[in-house]
């Protein structure tokens, strides 16, 4: 009777053990598949803002993809804000679709000197200096300005008229801007601590 009892008891531990071992592993099959939702692009490092590279890149399966979530990149699309190494693009990522602050503009400034342009990159932080007679000091006129974008065709060119980059400025900024560069030089400051 109790040899009947244990083999019984022992069947029942071993079928007990047997069902725990297929939970187990069927939860470890649900935790670790891949997801069945739509691929994105997920940033593979930490991201400056400035041109996209495809290697910067790596697509991944997405249950719920985030709204607005960007599946496909293009060559010249610029990433306006930085991201962390693991986060999905999302389209407000991009110069195209960057949403300025209200009151906020973006202002086309052409610098005198395209090299120092070379030394800034989308998202970088500069001031903006005007002069207007040779041997005379330059004056501030703007500071804290975020640069938006750095058209490629002004970098390629090389152009003895300067380099253009685009601005976000207060209206007010954008006019004292515009007044300057029609009658003198314009040239940059770099905020090491704003941007790149």
């Amino acid at each position: 009777m109790i040899q009947t009892w244990l083999r019984r008891y022992g069947r029942r531990r071993r079928l007990v053990a047997a069902a725990t071992a297929a939970v187990a592993v069927l939860s470890a099959y649900l935790a670790t598949r891949p997801a069945d939702g739509p691929t994105v692009l997920v940033a593979a490092r930490d991201l400056s803002p400035g041109p996209l590279d495809p290697d910067d890149f790596s697509p991944v399966p997405f249950d719920r993809p985030p709204s607005g979530a960007v599946r496909t990149t293009r060559a010249g699309q610029v990433l306006a804000t930085p991201m962390r190494k693991g986060e999905p693009l999302t389209d407000v990522r991009l110069l195209h679709s960057f949403r300025l602050p209200p009151g906020m503009v973006a202002a086309p400034v052409r610098i005198a000197d395209a090299a120092a342009v070379e030394l800034i990159t989308p998202g970088s932080t500069i001031g903006v200096l005007a002069s207007w007679q040779e041997g005379l000091p330059a004056r501030q006129i703007a500071s804290e300005l975020t640069v938006l974008s750095i058209p490629e065709s002004t970098r390629e060119s090389g152009d003895d008229h300067g380099a253009l980059i685009v601005l976000a400025t207060t209206l007010t900024q954008a006019a004292e801007l515009a007044a300057a560069q029609s009658g003198g030089r314009l040239s940059i400051t770099i905020n090491p601590g704003g941007g790149t």
